[in-house]
């Protein structure tokens, strides 16, 4: 985090998604602060006043003009996302936006177009940050397993699933060759947003699942919502290079030719077994080394909650001249191929992807 001291945060919205933020200035008062929050609906805001203890204003001169933060986290329906986001750049106000930027491919380009590479515009892409995921970014960028020709995504819907493999693949902003399908099949219902159901009830389940190639790189994609709350639909993430794989939490690679080595991705918490640490994520290990350090430990965070964080901290060192870590040009890639991806899916051709605007501007930003 940078040295001035705690982030003072300004939010736009402040809805289901806007509770995480303020649940985690809440757990790290010392590093965290929401400074103040935009609602239009002047109820709702009496309510998340009450409720967090935060300074609500429905006037947006007000927000604009107080400016008592070092950034905003722009949370609201990506239906209206864009309108904030040209609104807050043309005041000149970095903005660390929810994902995605915007709902359709001519959103993106009126955006892009709109605000370009030139506003200070990041893009919440937590999946990257959540502990297990960045452990194995970190074993794949380390060249363990060699170059990564090929990778198997059951973590995240669209833009998510998709991020997570750009990222794990390493590709930029290529051409893809995308095709896929839709599956549906009976679940017993599980927790939503509002937990548990009353009664058991058989619901259809509906799994997306593509096949994108880029180049020589191939990615199976594969999801449902179901996996975001029910506790029989699990993650799984396959990695493969030249020299080993990732499966799940298994390590394999070879130290040489004729000498294979298997590891496991071990997640430590403490506060376990009897400890009296109290409870929280310390990182993951592979075999005697930390392939990730929780930098919120002791907070007692959950997982999305650290990635939401470590998004935060990042955004904080961006605007004290930091390095991007999810520039909109990102969004906006991992937001159009999900979208040729939902279109392959719906036609059952084999859609083939092209240059975009924000891809151009990023290799002469290089």
């Amino acid at each position: 985090m940078d040295n001035r001291g705690k982030l003072r945060i300004g939010m736009v919205g402040g809805g289901w998604r806007a509770e995480f933020y303020l649940r985690i200035a809440r757990a790290l008062p010392e590093r965290f602060e929401v400074s103040n929050i935009y609602m239009r609906d002047e109820a709702k805001g009496r309510e998340v006043n009450r409720v967090w203890g935060v300074p609500v204003t429905t006037n947006w001169e007000t927000f604009l003009k107080q400016r008592d933060f070092d950034f905003v986290v722009l949370s609201l329906p990506r239906t209206v996302t864009p309108e904030y986001l040209v609104r807050l750049a043309a005041a000149g106000i970095p903005v660390l936006t929810e994902t995605p930027p915007a709902v359709d491919l001519s959103g993106l380009y009126q955006l892009y177009e709109t605000v370009g590479s030139t506003a200070k515009i990041q893009v919440a892409e937590q999946f990257l940050f959540q502990p297990m995921h960045a452990a194995r970014l970190a074993v794949a960028r380390s060249g363990l397993l060699g170059e990564v020709s090929h990778v198997q995504v059951s973590a995240g819907h669209g833009y998510h699933g998709i991020s997570l493999i750009r990222q794990l693949l390493g590709a930029g902003f290529e051409e893809a060759e995308i095709r896929g399908e839709q599956i549906s099949s009976p679940l017993v219902q599980g927790p939503g947003r509002g937990g548990w159901p009353e009664v058991e009830q058989i619901v259809t389940s509906s799994q997306t699942i593509a096949l994108l190639r880029f180049g020589e790189r191939t990615a199976l994609f594969d999801f449902t919502y179901d996996q975001y709350f029910s506790p029989i639909r699990r993650h799984r993430v396959l990695v493969r290079g030249v020299r080993g794989e990732i499966d799940g939490t298994e390590l394999r690679y070879l130290r040489d030719f004729r000498t294979p080595v298997e590891l496991q991705l071990r997640r430590v918490d403490a506060g376990q077994n009897g400890s009296l640490l109290g409870y929280y994520h310390e990182g993951v290990l592979a075999g005697s080394e930390w392939v990730y350090v929780n930098p919120f430990r002791p907070g007692r965070l959950t997982d999305e909650e650290i990635a939401i964080a470590t998004s935060l901290e990042k955004m904080g060192q961006y605007v004290h001249g930091g390095p991007s870590f999810y520039s909109l040009a990102e969004a906006a890639q991992d937001q159009y191929l999900s979208l040729m991806m939902e279109q392959a899916v719906q036609s059952g051709q084999t859609v083939r992807t092209e240059r975009q605007p924000w891809a151009i501007e990023s290799q002469k930003a290089e």
